[in-house]
Parts: C-alpha cells; sequence; structure tokens
C-alpha cells in the first residue's frame, strides 16, 4: 500500500520540506488534498519514499508543472467539501516494486460500516509531537455516514461527499493530509479517500474520526482535467 504514497514537498531557500502526502494514480499525475496546494508555492513530489531524512536511492524525484484545485474548493469553507486538488508531473513515474499507481474506485461507491481500511503517511503521532521520518501505516475501519453525521460524532460538518475513518486510537493526523485511504473491497485496495481534517480538539479524539474526501464522489471531475489537460499537451 506504501508503494502509492507520494511525499509532497515545498522549496524554502534552497531546501524542500514535506507538507503533505497524496496518491499517484498515472505515471503522471497525483492526487492530493486542495488545502495542501492553495499558496502559491514551488512544489516538487518524491515517489518511492520512506524516510524522510535518508535516501535509499529507490526514491523518484519529481517537479509538479501544474496544480489543478476544484474549481468549488474555498480555503476559508473547509467543511463545504471539494478539498481535492490534482498534480501534473512534469515527468512520467517510472513504475517498479517500490512506486505503483493507486487503484481509484467506481464513480459514487460508498462502502459499508467498519470496511477495513488503513491510511498512510508521515504525519505526526499524536497531538503536538513532531512529523514521523518513516512511513507509518494505521488501520482505520471506514465509519458509515449516518453513524459519522450523527449529533455526537461529526454532526452536519460531514457533508455526503467526505467519508470517515477510525475513531478509536489510531487516526490520521497533521502531516498525514492529502495522503490516501486506502480500503479493501472484493480483495483488492482501492484508494476511497484523500485525508481532509481532523478535530480541533486534537488527534484521536473519541467520535471525531479522521475525515476524507471521498474519492468517488469526484471521479468525473479528475477524468475530465486529465482529458482536457492531456488533449491539449
Amino acid at each position: 500500500m506504501c508503494t502509492i504514497q507520494i511525499s509532497l514537498q515545498y522549496r524554502s531557500g534552497s531546501r524542500y520540506h514535506h507538507t503533505c502526502g497524496g496518491t499517484l494514480i498515472e505515471r503522471g499525475w497525483v492526487m492530493t488534498a486542495a488545502h495542501c496546494v492553495d499558496s502559491k508555492r514551488t512544489w516538487r513530489v518524491v515517489l518511492g519514499e520512506h524516510d524522510l531524512y535518508s535516501n535509499s536511492g529507490r526514491e523518484q524525484i519529481m517537479d509538479v508543472s501544474a496544480v489543478y484545485i476544484h474549481p468549488r474548493w474555498d480555503a476559508s469553507r473547509l467543511l463545504d467539501g471539494f478539498d481535492i486538488a490534482l498534480l501534473r508531473l512534469s515527468s512520467a513515474a517510472t513504475l517498479n516494486s517500490y512506486v505503483q499507481l493507486g487503484s481509484l474506485p467506481p464513480s459514487g461507491q460508498i462502502l459499508p460500516h467498519n470496511n477495513l481500511c488503513y491510511v498512510t503517511g508521515w504525519g505526526v503521532t499524536s497531538t503536538g509531537g513532531s512529523l514521523s521520518p518513516q512511513l507509518k501505516q494505521a488501520l482505520l475501519p471506514l465509519v458509515d455516514h449516518k453513524t459519522c453525521s450523527s449529533a455526537s460524532w461529526w454532526g452536519s460538518s460531514l457533508k455526503n461527499t467526505m467519508v470517515c475513518g477510525g475513531g478509536g486510537a489510531d487516526s490520521g493526523c497533521n502531516g498525514d493530509s492529502g495522503g490516501p485511504l486506502n480500503c479493501l473491497v472484493d480483495g483488492q485496495y482501492h484508494v476511497h479517500g484523500i485525508a481532509s481534517f481532523v478535530s480541533s480538539m486534537g488527534c484521536n479524539t473519541p467520535r471525531k474520526p479522521t475525515v476524507f474526501t471521498r474519492v468517488s464522489a469526484y471521479i468525473e471531475w479528475m477524468d475530465s482535467v486529465r482529458l482536457s489537460v492531456e488533449y491539449t499537451e
């Protein structure tokens, strides 16, 4: 599962710094969260990354040539949803045992409560902590919309274009944003979520599971972006 994960990094001075995760969905395209890339910066992605602070020789470093943010995304209205963006890479990734494509679900697919899912990322492992240098993985069973939108959970903050994972001891946290929620469906893993936000009360808050952008709600938008860009290139 970790082979589909990328590290999204921004340039500051002469160095690059990890800020978010993302998913390689085609050799020249990465899917991430809009809130990760809604500032004007110079971006790059690192594929095949495991340890942020050491080079294994397996990494592929790609510049981002263009950023496509969902047109209805509004940074001041995170709870409206649309927290999704596509990144066009400057060159095509080489697929191997360390770099692979994430599989997207059919448009509109909704998974059942407690469906087996995993989140991956370099996010802080506790509120106020520092980034994990190694890529981590945590089991986050899916929480269905009826449960997660109930009053004692996320309530009306949760839109039907969002999906929840976890609610127990493990959670996504800061630095996991943009990364994939990989869910097992009929024996295969598909990326059903893009890490979007956690509770302001901190990570691992009971009944406040990590909220993800529901990927199956945006398949048609992603297809249209990729087709229009590739047609004009």
